[in-house]
C-alpha cells in the first residue's frame, strides 16, 4: 500500500513484491525486520544519493534527483505497530503537507524526516511520540515547514537528538523555555530558524548538551549574553556553532573556559576587540573558527598550545600581522596535526618562508586576499598532504617554483591576481593527476608545454586570463572532457574558433575568450550548454552573421567584434523555444537592417546592447513584452521613428539610451507616467521636438537625464525639483542596478566636462542634466538650485535669457558648469567660486569680485566671445587678446 501511492523514479522499490519469491517482506530493500518475530522494526527509505557540491555533474545530480521518492505517504504504516525506525529523508515530496499520522505510531525511537519536502505546519501530533530519542525535521527552505507553538515537544522526554534547522520558529515565543524541559538532550540543531528573540529562563538546564548549533539566527547581544552566560553550566558541551548571527559585543572570557570544547564557530557575526590570549585555554579545540568577524589581531602566542587543532578559520579578521609571524606561533605542536589554516583576507602582510615545511599534515592552505608579497618558496612542494591552495589577490612576484609539481594530491590551486611571471611548463603542472581547479589568471605567465601534450588531470575550472598561451588555441585543452569553467580572456590568440571547443562531454557553464584576435565565424553556440551558462567572446576580430545560440545561455557578449548582416539568426529562430538568456551584449559591430520583431520568446531579458551599430528603421512594438528589462542601450545607430507606446509596460527600466539616432516626435509623457525607476534617460543627438514634458519630473530615481542635441522649445520645467536622486544623495543603488553592474554590462555613457565618458560601478558617484544644443527659452528656473547633487550640468547653445540664479553657488557638488551661448546677461554670482570648471563662450556677463584671490570688478564692462574655465588658482581665458583688451593693462597673462 505504501508503494502504491509513492513514485519511484529510479525503482528503488522493485524488490517489494508478493511475486517471483519476494512474498517475505523481511527480505526487500530497505525493511529490517526482528529476527525472532519477523515483526517490521526499521524502514531505512532515505534517498540514497545526495546532492552533490558545485563539481557534480550534471547527469550526477539528475540522478539524485530521478533517485527521490515522490507522491504521497500512506496511512498505512500504522499497522506496523512494532515500527521503531522511520528515515524518509533527502527525498521529494513537495507539494504535500506534513502527515500527521506519523504523530501516532507511537513505537518510534528513531524519526528522519530532513529535507524530505514535506511543508506546511509541523502537527502538534508529533508531541505523542513519548519513546522518541531521535527526531530530524531539517527542512529546505522552500519548503515553508513551521512550528506556531513548540510545546509539544516537553512530551518527548526521553529525546537526545533534535534537528530542526531551517523550520520557521519565528511565532514559537516558548521555544527555549521548552527546550529547558529535555535533560537527556545531547544534540540540539536549529539552525536558520529565525528564532525569537525571548528572554532566557535564569538557569539553562542543558548539562547533558554535547552539540549546540544555533547559527543563521540573528542573534543579538540581548539574548546571547544569557545564552553565553547558560554556556557557563554546560560542561559536556564539545560542539557549538553561533555562526551568522548579530553578537556586536567582545567574546565572553567564559567561553574559553570550556575545555571539552573540541568545535568553535562563532563566523560571521560582529564580534569585536583583541583576539583574546585566553583562547589558549581550549585544550581540547580541534576546530575554531572566528572568521568574519571584527577582530583584531595579532594571533595570541597561546594558540601554540592548543595541540589538538586540525581546522583554524580565520579569515576576513584584521590581524594587521606578518604571515611569517603567524606561521612561526603555530609551528610547534600545532603543525603537527593541523589540517586547513584560512587567513584570508586577513591584512595579512610579510614574505612566505621555509617555515611553511612544519606543516606536514596541511590539507588547505588559504592566504587570499592579503598583501603577501616575494616568492612562492621552494618548500612549498614538501606539503605532500595539501589538496588545496589559495595565494590568490596578493602580491607575490617571481616565477612559479616546480617544487609545487610535487604536490601530487592538490585538487585545487589559485595563484591568480599576483605579480607572477616566467614560464609555466609540464615539470609544474604535469604531474597533478587530481587537480580540478587552476586559476592563475592576472598574472604575467608564458605557458610552454609540448603541442601534443595530454594532461594527467581532468580539470574542471581553469582560468589563464592574462596569459600568454600562444597564437593557436592550447589543443591540450581538447583533451579535458569535464571542463566546465574557461577563462583565457586576453592570452595573445589569434587563431579561428576550433569546432572541438564545443564538444566537451560537460557542457561550458563559464566560457571567457574576450580581448583576443580570435577571427573567423562564430559556430551556433551548442544546445547542450549549462543552464545559467556564460558566454564572452567580445574584443576579438570575429566577423560574418550571427549565430544561434542555446537557450540555456544566461550570458552572452559578442560585443565589439566585425559581426556584420542582420539580427534576425540570432533572435528569430525556434521562435517556438523560450530563451533563457538574461543578458545580450551585441554592440560595437557592424549589425544592419531593422531590429526585427522577433521578442516575444525572449522574456527573460533584463539587459540588451544593441549600440554601435548600424542599425535602421524604428523601434519594434514588441520590445515592449519584455517586462524584465532593466537597461536598453539602443545608441549610436540610424534608428527612426517614434519611441513606441509599448516600451511603458518596461516598468522596470533603470537605463534607456536611444542616444544618437534619428528618432523624431515629441518626447513621450508616459516615459514619466510608467518608467518610474529610471536613473539613466539619454535621448540625446535626434530629432525630437516640442517641449520637456513636466512628467519626466516624477521619475524621482533619475539621476542621469541627457536631453542635448534636439529640437526642443520653450522653458525648462520648474518641476526639475522633485528629482530627487539630484537633490539628495541616497548613499546605495537600487537591486536592479546593482544586479546588472554585478553582471559586468551595465554602461551608462555621458557626457560629462565636453568629453564622452562612461561610467559602471560608480554610476552612484554621477548626477547630470545636458539640456544643451536645443532652442529653450526664458530663464534658468530658481528650482535648478536645489539639484545639489548634480556635478555637471550643461544648458548651453540655447535660447535662455535673464540672470543667472543667485543661488547656485548652493550646488555644493556642481565640478561643470556650461551656459555658453545663450541671452542671459547680468552677473556671475560670487557663489560660484567653488565651481572648478565654467564655460560662458558667448554670454553676456559681468565678473564680479569673483577670483578668490583678485578682485576683477573695477575696469571690466561687458566680456564677449571669451570661454572661462575655473582652474583651482585661476581663471583661464582662451582668447588672450580678447580678455587683454577689456581688463586692465597692468594685469598679466597667465598661461
Amino acid at each position: 500500500m505504501f508503494k502504491h501511492d509513492v513514485t519511484d523514479g529510479a525503482n528503488r522499490l522493485s524488490s517489494w513484491s508478493l511475486h517471483h519469491g519476494h512474498g517475505d517482506c523481511c527480505q526487500w530493500d530497505g525493511v529490517v525486520c526482528d529476527n525472532v518475530t519477523a515483526h517490521v522494526l526499521e524502514l531505512h527509505l532515505a534517498n540514497p544519493r545526495p546532492l552533490l557540491d558545485d563539481y557534480g555533474s550534471r547527469a550526477e545530480n539528475e540522478a539524485t534527483e530521478r533517485s527521490k521518492l515522490r507522491g504521497k505517504i500512506n496511512p498505512s504504516l500504522l499497522k506496523l505497530t512494532h515500527l521503531s525506525y522511520l528515515n524518509l529523508s533527502q527525498n521529494g515530496f513537495g507539494g504535500i503537507p506534513f502527515p500527521d499520522f506519523i504523530g501516532c505510531i507511537e513505537s518510534l525511537r528513531h524519526l528522519d524526516l530532513s529535507k524530505a519536502g514535506f511543508g506546511g505546519l509541523v502537527p502538534n501530533q508529533l508531541g505523542n511520540l513519548s519513546s522518541l530519542e531521535y527526531l530530524n525535521l531539517r527542512a529546505d527552505i522552500e519548503d515553508n515547514l513551521y512550528v506556531t507553538d513548540l510545546q509539544w515537544l516537553s512530551g518527548l522526554s526521553l529525546i537526545e537528538h533534535l534537528d530542526l534547522s531551517d523550520v520557521d520558529l519565528a511565532q514559537a515565543s516558548n521555544w527555549l523555555q521548552v527546550l529547558n524541559t529535555l535533560p537527556f538532550l545531547k544534540s540540539l540543531y536549529l539552525s536558520g530558524c529565525q528564532l525569537p528573540q525571548v528572554p532566557s529562563p535564569t538557569h539553562l538546564n542543558l548539562s547533558s548538551l554535547a552539540i549546540l548549533d544555533l547559527s543563521l539566527n540573528d542573534i543579538e547581544n540581548s539574548l546571547g549574553g544569557s545564552i553565553f552566560h547558560g554556556l557557563v553550566n554546560m560542561t559536556s558541551l564539545r560542539h557549538l556553532d553561533l555562526s551568522n548571527n548579530l553578537f556586536n559585543s567582545s567574546i565572553p572570557e567564559s567561553l574559553y573556559s570550556l575545555d571539552s570544547l573540541q568545535f568553535l564557530n562563532l563566523g560571521s557575526n560582529k564580534f569585536r576587540g583583541k583576539l583574546s590570549s585566553a583562547i589558549g585555554n581550549m585544550t581540547s579545540a580541534i576546530d575554531i573558527d572566528l572568521s568574519d568577524n571584527e577582530l583584531e589581531g595579532p594571533i595570541p602566542i597561546t594558540m601554540g598550545n592548543l595541540c589538538n587543532l586540525k581546522s583554524i578559520v580565520f579569515s576576513e579578521l584584521n590581524l594587521n600581522q606578518d604571515v611569517s609571524t603567524i606561521l612561526a606561533v603555530l609551528s610547534g605542536c600545532v603543525s603537527n596535526q593541523l589540517d586547513k589554516l584560512d587567513l584570508s583576507g586577513c591584512h595579512l602582510s610579510g614574505q612566505l618562508t621555509n617555515q611553511l615545511r612544519n606543516f606536514k599534515s596541511l590539507k588547505e592552505l588559504h592566504l587570499s586576499g592579503n598583501s603577501v608579497s616575494g616568492p612562492i618558496p621552494i618548500s612549498i612542494g614538501e606539503l605532500s598532504s595539501l589538496r588545496v591552495l589559495e595565494l590568490d589577490q596578493n602580491q607575490l612576484k617571481g616565477q612559479l617554483p616546480s617544487s609545487i609539481g610535487k604536490l601530487t594530491n592538490l585538487k585545487i590551486l589559485d595563484i591568480s591576481t599576483n605579480l607572477l611571471e616566467g614560464i609555466v611548463s609540464e615539470t609544474h603542472i604535469g604531474n597533478l593527476p587530481k587537480l580540478k581547479v587552476f586559476q592563475a589568471s592576472k598574472n604575467s605567465f608564458v605557458l610552454r608545454v609540448s603541442p601534443d601534450w595530454i594532461p594527467p588531470f581532468e580539470i574542471e575550472l581553469l582560468g589563464l586570463r592574462s596569459w600568454n598561451v600562444g597564437s593557436m588555441f592550447p589543443l591540450w585543452l581538447h583533451s579535458q572532457k569535464h571542463l566546465r569553467y574557461l577563462d583565457i580572456s586576453g592570452s595573445r590568440i589569434s587563431d579561428s574558433l576550433p569546432g572541438w571547443l564545443w564538444n566537451f562531454s560537460s557542457p561550458f557553464q563559464y566560457l571567457n575568450l574576450s580581448h583576443n584576435q580570435i577571427h573567423g565565424q562564430i559556430p551556433g553556440i551548442p544546445w547542450a550548454m549549462s543552464v545559467d551558462s556564460v558566454i564572452d567572446l567580445s574584443f576579438n576580430l570575429l566577423s560574418g552573421p550571427l549565430a544561434q545560440i542555446s537557450p540555456n545561455v544566461f550570458f552572452i557578449d559578442m560585443s565589439n567584434n566585425n559581426l556584420s548582416g542582420s539580427l534576425s539568426p540570432l533572435l528569430c529562430y525556434k521562435l517556438k523555444e523560450t530563451m533563457g538568456t538574461v543578458i545580450l551584449n551585441l554592440g560595437g559591430n557592424v549589425l544592419s537592417g531593422g531590429i526585427p520583431d522577433c521578442w516575444l520568446n525572449w522574456q527573460n531579458l533584463r539587459v540588451i546592447k544593441l549600440s554601435n551599430n548600424r542599425l535602421n528603421g524604428s523601434i519594434p512594438s514588441s520590445m515592449g513584452t519584455l517586462q524584465s528589462i532593466v537597461s536598453l542601450h539602443l545608441q549610436k545607430n540610424h534608428l527612426s521613428g517614434e519611441i513606441p507606446l509599448s516600451l511603458n509596460n518596461c516598468t522596470d527600466l533603470i537605463l534607456l539610451d536611444a542616444g544618437e539616432n534619428e528618432l523624431h516626435g515629441s518626447i513621450p509623457r508616459w516615459i514619466g507616467d510608467s518608467l518610474r525607476k529610471l536613473v539613466v534617460l539619454s535621448l540625446r543627438s535626434n530629432k525630437f521636438s516640442g517641449y520637456i514634458p513636466d512628467e519626466l519630473c516624477a521619475i524621482g530615481s533619475l539621476q542621469v537625464l541627457d536631453l542635448a542635441d534636439n529640437n526642443l522649445i520653450r522653458s525648462i520645467p520648474r518641476c526639475v525639483s522633485k528629482f530627487r536622486a539630484m537633490a539628495k544623495f541616497n548613499g546605495s543603488m537600487g537591486t536592479a542596478i546593482s544586479y546588472v553592474i554585478g553582471a559586468g554590462t551595465f554602461v551608462a555613457t555621458i557626457v560629462m566636462k565636453g568629453q564622452m565618458l562612461e561610467y559602471s560601478t560608480n554610476l552612484n558617484l554621477v548626477r547630470s542634466m545636458d539640456l544643451s544644443n536645443n532652442k529653450l527659452s526664458g530663464e534658468i528656473p530658481v528650482e535648478v538650485t536645489s539639484l545639489v547633487e548634480v556635478i555637471s550640468l550643461n544648458l548651453s547653445h540655447n535660447l535662455l535669457t535673464g540672470i543667472i540664479p543667485e543661488k547656485i553657488g548652493e550646488m555644493r557638488s556642481l565640478e561643470s558648469v556650461d551656459f555658453s551661448v545663450n541671452k542671459l546677461s547680468g552677473s556671475i554670482p560670487e557663489s560660484m567660486s567653488t565651481v572648478e570648471f565654467v564655460i560662458f563662450e558667448s554670454v553676456e556677463l559681468v565678473l564680479q569680485q569673483f577670483e578668490r584671490r583678485n578682485s576683477f570688478g573695477h575696469s571690466v564692462r561687458k566680456l564677449r566671445s571669451i570661454k572661462l574655465q575655473w582652474q583651482p588658482s585661476l581663471w583661464i581665458a582662451t582668447s588672450r587678446e580678447a580678455f587683454c583688451k577689456c581688463c586692465n593693462p597692468q594685469w598679466r597673462w597667465r598661461k
